[in-house]
């Protein structure tokens, strides 16, 4: 059994389709680690996000689907949570230990949110994270822009500190 999962947090067609930094290399990297993983036998785990009814992120609805390129295959878990972090009120770390998990590629979205919350408590529960470069995207805000946020979080607050920063051809390595 392999001790490692790539998961894909929210990326979802409401999300994607709405132009955060650096979208394309990012769909184009999560698909071809979804890829790799697949054909090394690495489980690929996808979170989607479900912020209730009536949003653009509400379960069932367009916007709440995983986005075309990224889709997940019939035999792959899908995690739904309705807080930023995957591990909060989810059976994630359940589901993780009883495969002996230790290691988790993680992507996705949004850096500052769903990312680093999720990291944060996966670095709680004593997983080791990887995070391959230009794998995870935001948007702008009121403050930073989404390109400072993504290097702000990625090279400031995670790199050799909560995570492994590595170049996406090292993810499984």
């Amino acid at each position: 059994m392999n001790s490692m999962v790539l998961m894909v947090i929210d990326m979802q067609n409401t999300l994607v389709e709405s132009g955060p930094f650096n979208i394309e290399n990012v769909v184009d990297n999560i698909s071809s680690l979804i890829k790799n993983a697949r054909s090394q036998g690495i489980e690929v785990i996808y979170i989607q996000h479900d912020d209730g009814v009536g949003s653009d992120l509400e379960d069932g609805t367009y916007g709440w689907e995983i986005y075309k390129t990224l889709l997940p295959h019939p035999d792959e878990k899908v995690f739904k949570k309705y807080y930023n972090s995957a591990f909060y009120k989810t059976d994630l770390h359940a589901y993780l230990q009883s495969k002996d998990i230790k290691t988790i590629v993680l992507t996705g979205m949004q850096t500052e949110y769903c990312i680093d919350a999720t990291l944060r408590s996966a670095f709680d529960l004593c997983y080791e994270i990887r995070i391959p470069e230009n794998t995870n995207t935001t948007f702008d805000n009121e403050f930073l822009s989404g390109d400072k946020l993504f290097q702000y979080h990625n090279y400031k607050i995670w790199a050799n500190r909560f995570a492994k920063l590595i170049p996406v051809e090292e993810a499984f390595l």
